[in-house]
């Protein structure tokens, strides 16, 4: 059997780390207010140039709780969280898991549909946004069982300076919500915790239910990943673990979104259960990410090889000092050999002793459980499990390990590993399988190897789906939207690459008979796309064919598509190489 745990590679590599963690039993909440009461004056996170200390942000967050026992919310209850990175997502989401209740995280730029779904797939009884998304939860609340709409503002935690600036910028373009929308805003809803006296807090346990994350799972159709107060915990513990050059009062730049497992489980999560620092971006761009990280000369960056390709490019980042990075992480796609190079060579180039460290995880783990270690890595290379955790290669499907060297899907299981797939039994059932070995195996629909030292190499996907700046998108999902509309008898979607988003969306559409394949039709079907598909999953293009490819079985040869597609990148490079006149 060459299953191989992290026990003896990390003790190995790093000088005798401690063979097994002792994980914290209490929920998220109980791991942060445990640091709180260490480190009361220490600043928990900054925003936009206001900083909270630990002892602040245990007041907001009983606070907060107390409001939600006023409204209604108890114990099992589901909460959506639609914020970017802010201060009242943060209190928010502890307060949520301190009432007992359960945190459904969703991205707030989710179509109005998607919002929908999202918000009867978790049966929330109350959900939070931003003011300029309010219009879009209106307009699907009635279809839902939500009862109560919580409505923040980024500038009510801005300080009088940047308030004003914001207000006069950014702020102008935001819609105002009529003075007696069906809404509570957040400074009525903080003051609803005058009403609570006692009895809101609801202790839970390590293995108690806490937060709600969305991926497509083994099939590509949407579906909520039930994670534990112990899973984010054990993530917390593993990262510190395996970054022994991490100390109380480090600073993480925290840019990736609180509704992916890699912003909320690593940038803050962690961060904050271990006496970190995090610096909170709530509108990420390349040039914001690049400011904040010489600004605050921040320990820790983490972000998909999109962002670092971005930073290469950036002329403000031509003379920063980054001696202050300890630790700068890739994740949430593969990162090319070529452009850990360049990065590595960027980051010498500017004063940083270190390299970029690659991870590899699925939303079933919360996020990564598997990393490079500091001082070794191998090229091509995702890295070694996390202590506690165990990666094996099997002949995809079973339970059959295959040698070292030879391809196959990659299994994981250890304390990170998800509840399950919320209201799909059968789908658990499928990639939660415990073999004779008694752990329960998660099955990844990933491909990849294992060398005898138990370093890890991704070699793919084995199901279908597009990752875009990080982001994942499933075809068959985008596909039914098309599908839907009456224009489209057919269509397909593919990945193209891209240098800046590593792959951009591409639909192709057979139309209804009847219907002219024109710049009028082509309109009808983006506009609708929009309504109904994420920003970050729209596609850049929609082409007409006349029919389809197909394969044997009859199912639409989408790999033919994209061979086509890949043929006719490379043509046009070819014919861009050739000098004029030629």
């Amino acid at each position: 059997m060459n299953t191989i745990t992290a026990k003896t590679p990390w003790a190995d590599h790093l000088g005798g780390l401690p063979l097994h963690l002792d994980y914290f039993e209490g929920s998220m909440f109980d791991a942060v207010k445990k640091i709180a009461d260490q480190y009361p004056d220490n600043v928990a996170f900054d925003f936009m140039g206001s900083p909270t200390t630990y002892r602040r942000l245990i007041q907001q967050v009983e606070q907060c709780a107390k409001a939600l026992k006023t409204i209604g919310v108890r114990e099992g209850d589901k909460v959506t969280i639609a914020m970017p990175n802010c201060p009242q997502a943060i209190f928010m989401f502890y307060a949520v898991n301190l009432v007992g209740g359960i945190a459904n995280m969703i991205h707030p730029l989710s179509a109005e549909k998607e919002i929908e779904f999202y918000l009867n797939e978790s049966e929330s009884v109350t959900a939070i946004t931003l003011d300029q998304f309010y219009d879009k939860f209106e307009n699907v609340r009635q279809n839902t069982k939500v009862v109560n709409i919580i409505i923040a503002s980024v500038k009510d935690e801005l300080s009088k300076p940047i308030k004003a600036g914001y207000m006069l910028t950014e702020g102008r373009k935001i819609k105002k919500i009529p003075d007696d929308a069906p809404v509570i805003r957040w400074k009525d809803f903080m003051r609803l915790s005058r009403a609570c006296f006692y009895n809101y807090a609801v202790p839970r346990k390590g293995d108690d239910p806490a937060v709600i994350l969305y991926s497509g799972g083994t099939t590509g159709t949407t579906k909520g990943i039930v994670l534990t107060n112990r899973n984010f915990n054990a993530l917390g513990q593993q990262v510190i673990a395996t970054n022994p050059m991490f100390r109380v009062g480090d600073k993480m730049l925290a840019a990736m979104p609180l509704f992916h497992g890699f912003g909320l489980g690593v940038c803050i999560h962690t961060m904050l259960s271990q006496g970190g620092r995090c610096i909170l971006i709530p509108r990420f761009t390349a040039q914001s990410y690049a400011k904040q990280i010489t600004k605050y000369k921040c320990n820790f960056i983490a972000g998909v090889p999109t962002l670092y390709e971005a930073l290469l490019r950036l002329p403000s980042m031509e003379d920063a000092d980054l001696s202050c990075l300890k630790g700068v992480f890739s994740g949430g796609d593969s990162l090319s050999i070529e452009l850990k190079k360049k990065f590595d060579k960027f980051l010498y180039d500017h004063k940083a002793v270190i390299q970029v460290r690659e991870g590899y995880g699925t939303t079933e783990t919360v996020t990564a459980c598997c990393l490079t270690p500091p001082h070794m890595s191998k090229e091509g290379s995702i890295g070694l499990p996390f202590p506690d955790t165990y990666i094996k290669i099997v002949k995809p499907g079973t339970d059959e390990e295959l040698p070292y060297g030879e391809e196959g899907e990659i299994l994981l299981a250890g304390p990170t590993v998800m509840k399950e797939y919320m209201n799909h039994p059968e789908e658990t059932a499928q990639t939660l399988r415990t073999h004779a070995d008694g752990l329960t195996w998660v099955y990844t629909g990933d491909l990849g190897t294992m060398d005898k030292e138990g370093f890890i190499y991704f070699r793919g996907r084995a199901k279908r789906m597009i990752i875009s700046s990080g982001y994942n998108v499933y075809p068959s999902q985008l596909e039914n939207i098309l599908d839907a509309h009456e224009f489209v008898q057919m269509s397909c979607v593919i990945g193209v690459p891209d240098p800046y988003k590593m792959q951009k969306v591409k639909a192709f559409v057979k139309l209804t008979p009847d219907v002219p394949a024109n710049e009028e039709t082509k309109k009808e079907l983006m506009d609708y796309c929009r309504k109904h598909i994420a920003k970050y999953a729209m596609p850049y293009d929609i082409e007409f064919r006349e029919d389809m490819p197909k394969t044997l079985v009859g199912k639409v040869a989408y790999r033919v598509l994209e061979e086509e597609e890949l043929a006719r990148i490379k043509a046009r490079e070819e014919e861009a190489a050739v000098p004029a006149g030629q």
